[in-house]
């Protein structure tokens, strides 16, 4: 499985972005798909997953109401609304997928993407 992210960028506090992940590859295989978060000198963070099966959605607790995940089948892309954005989401932005139940590790997930930047300036 491949994983491609894009969408991220600089906005200002209150802007909103869109991020991508599109699939490929043995996309079958996916249970779940996660998006996780990196700032420097901080851990991975988990941000939001979605189950590719059945819709389910988790979201951590200092995003939830402003970030929306939701998938498209038939792309096999999955979209990570961030809305009211705040200068702490500045982070890189991982797109990930796993083979089994939902999940909010980051060392349970399979595959990764590549990370996109999101710079939130105050």
């Amino acid at each position: 499985v491949q994983l491609q992210a894009s969408g991220g960028g600089l906005v200002q506090a209150g802007d909103s972005l869109r991020l991508s992940c599109a699939a490929s590859g043995r996309t079958f295989s996916i249970y779940a798909m996660g998006w996780f978060r990196q700032a420097p000198g901080k851990d991975r963070e988990f941000v939001s997953a979605l189950s590719w099966t059945n819709g389910n959605t988790h979201y951590t607790d200092s995003v939830e109401g402003r970030f929306t995940v939701s998938r498209d089948n038939a792309k096999n892309t999955v979209y990570l609304q961030m809305n009211s954005l705040k200068p702490e989401d500045t982070a890189v932005y991982f797109c990930a997928a796993k083979r089994t139940v939902l999940g909010r590790r980051w060392d349970e997930y399979d595959y990764w993407g590549q990370g996109t930047q999101v710079t939130v300036s105050s």
